[in-house]
């Protein structure tokens, strides 16, 4: 997994590796060794080859500056620019490295736009390296070759459209011992997500499901099947007031529930057989039905995942967070912004990673915050973001997937956190396999086995 610290953390880290006997000369030089390691790989070799690199006055700029002299001792014809003052024409080059300003500056970019492609140094210069926020008009980079971590910027808001292809160069310092925040990758979700025993049966990972209304199975036909393909054993699906089988697939059981009054039916049915329930997709916002649901979270000691109308139930703001912070068992909550702030009592702030974690701590619940990059906080402060998805995932319906993919890995045994992000990857990893255009949520579920065939391959 890659290692994500924030510009303060990143600070501590370099200020620890001084106190043991390094030196910053020494960090830079490997800096711009990275940085001028790349600009080769970028312009295809150096011979006849010409680079402008615009540097600060700061680390940043230092790095940028080394660059220029590895890649003119190379070979490369380098013209080195102060950020500050520049021309109001750039010399004609192959490559632009951008050393303006790194992870602490703060203010407005907004420099001349440009054609050659852009190399940045740690992050490109104008975005925030904390949010992600651009202050400017950031240059748009091919890469950035960022140091020893990744940066929380490059993942959120504006960073990673900014940011291209990002290169993480080890310069000699011990990132991982100083984060509570990571970016998991497929070994990681491969070794997390163990086969089924040979000797297994299917209550051993079996969820229930409680999703829908009269005449809108949609929902809760995708979470169930959500569920069935990541490899739960046998699902059970009650849909509150409904009879009807029509479209709920042959391998799912429909349990019959009244239009009112069965939150103590639902309770007694997951007691004893259930690894996990999954609650809300589908299930509608009438008064009646959100009191009943909120029994049902309250009064079951069944692991739980809470998705859309489930998350209407809990209430709003300490409401809902004294709800969560009473449950008897684990429970993940997979709000996008608009529920978040329906549960937070306000928005995420631009510093998305530390608004999830500090909620997730106040409701000791797992908090999936959905998004381009999805958060996901444990209550004791540990965070992974998952950054694999792409524009696929904006289609209705797959959050009902992603639901019943989390149930269905807490019913396999992993923890929730671990279960919210690998659930996250894998619902990413699937749907990049299907079409860019014209992917709907029901391929997402068909496309999950293959996903976890690789995986399990992977393992051994």
């Amino acid at each position: 997994m890659k290692s994500v610290l924030t510009p303060h953390e990143m600070r501590e880290v370099d200020a620890a590796f001084v106190e043991r006997g390094g030196s910053v000369s020494t960090l830079v030089e490997r800096a711009g060794w990275a940085v001028a390691r790349e600009a080769r790989r970028i312009m295809g070799g150096t011979y006849g080859r010409r680079v402008v690199v615009v540097a600060g006055k700061g680390n940043n700029g230092a790095d940028g500056r080394v660059a220029a002299r590895l890649l003119q001792r190379a070979g490369v014809q380098v013209t080195t620019l102060a950020a500050d003052s520049l021309p109001g024409v750039l010399p004609e080059s192959d490559l632009l490295i951008d050393a303006a300003y790194g992870t602490g500056f703060r203010g407005h970019w907004s420099p001349l736009r440009v054609d050659t492609p852009v190399l940045a140094v740690d992050i490109p210069s104008g975005i925030d390296g904390l949010t992600g926020c651009a202050h400017g008009e950031p240059w748009p980079a091919v890469a950035t070759v960022t140091f020893a971590a990744l940066k929380p910027g490059l993942l959120l808001a504006d960073g990673p459209r900014a940011a291209g292809r990002i290169v993480i160069a080890d310069i000699g310092l011990d990132a991982t011992a100083s984060a509570s925040v990571f970016v998991p990758e497929d070994d990681d979700v491969a070794t997390w997500i163990e086969p089924r025993p040979h000797d297994t049966h299917k209550w051993r990972a079996a969820v229930f499901v409680m999703a829908g209304s009269p005449g809108m199975l949609g929902a809760a036909r995708l979470a169930s099947l959500g569920a069935l393909r990541t490899g739960a054993g046998i699902v059970h699906l009650a849909v509150p007031g409904s009879a009807s089988d029509r479209g709920v697939p042959t391998e799912v059981v429909r349990c019959s529930l009244p239009l009112l009054g069965w939150a103590t039916d639902v309770e007694r049915a997951v007691a004893h057989r259930f690894r996990a329930i999954v609650v809300g997709p589908g299930l509608g916002r009438e008064v009646s039905t959100a009191r009943e649901t909120a029994s049902v979270i309250d009064n079951t000691s069944v692991p739980m995942v809470i998705d859309g109308d489930g998350l209407w139930a809990l209430g709003e703001g300490d409401e809902a967070i004294r709800r969560l912070a009473s449950r008897r068992a684990p429970t993940v909550v997979t709000p996008h912004d608009g529920e978040f702030t329906r549960l937070n009592g306000g928005p995420p702030s631009p510093d998305r990673i530390e608004s999830a974690r500090s909620w997730a701590t106040r409701a000791r619940a797992v908090c999936l915050l959905k998004g381009h990059r999805t958060i996901v906080a444990a209550p004791d402060g540990r965070v992974f973001v998952t950054d694999n998805a792409d524009e696929r995932l904006a289609t209705a319906g797959s959050g009902d997937v992603l639901a019943g993919i989390v149930g269905a890995l807490i019913a396999r045994g992993l923890d929730p956190f671990h279960a919210a992000t690998a659930g996250a990857w894998l619902h990413a990893a699937a749907a990049n396999r299907g079409a860019h255009v014209g992917l709907v949520a029901g391929d997402i579920p068909t496309l999950l086995p293959t996903v976890l065939a690789d995986l399990e391959r992977m393992r051994r």
